[in-house]
């Protein structure tokens, strides 16, 4: 009898190990509504919602492909000066927004945790977090727009070549 317990008990430890998934093995966020992935990208200002993809898809750089490839494609001092200024705006602007919307995610969990959310909480938070949405979005692409701008169509086309990697 005990041989068949300790059996069974080695099996249900093994089928609980084998059934976690790989986000359940993964250091927790500091926040439940992200990944701590999504965490960490927000913080360091990536683009993880892919809101510079209406651009891209249509031939508009951005600043830091084009500061990856300035040699082959001819960049002169000026237009690397303003790509850079371009480029430290637009980190230190997604940075700033990933920030708002994590302190706008820990002040939504906090509410419904403490059961002390109401309907204009919920309309308050939740149209912020879509002005911070909105906020990135513009910033990303006016990026763009601006690189854009900032190349010749030469310059533009040769970046075209390269597969984006950003």
């Amino acid at each position: 009898m005990k041989k068949l317990i300790s059996v069974c008990c080695f099996l249900f430890i093994i089928l609980k190990a084998f059934g976690q998934t790989p986000d359940s093995l993964l250091k927790p966020s500091p926040v439940k509504m992200f990944t701590d992935r999504q965490f960490v990208s927000l913080m360091n200002g990536e683009d993880i919602y892919n809101m510079s993809s209406s651009a891209e898809l249509n031939g508009y750089p951005s600043a830091q492909k084009a500061l990856k490839y300035q040699k082959e494609i001819g960049l002169t001092a000026v237009q690397i000066a303003a790509l850079n200024k371009i480029n430290t705006e637009l980190t230190r602007k997604k940075i700033e927004m990933g920030n708002f919307m994590v302190t706008n995610e820990k002040k939504l969990d906090a509410l419904f945790r403490s059961r002390k959310v109401s309907d204009g909480d919920l309309i308050f938070y939740t149209n912020r977090y879509g002005l911070y949405m909105g906020e990135l979005r513009n910033a990303i692409l006016q990026a763009s727009y601006n690189t854009n701008k900032l190349l010749t169509t030469l310059q533009v086309n040769k970046l075209k070549a390269y597969k984006n990697d950003n």
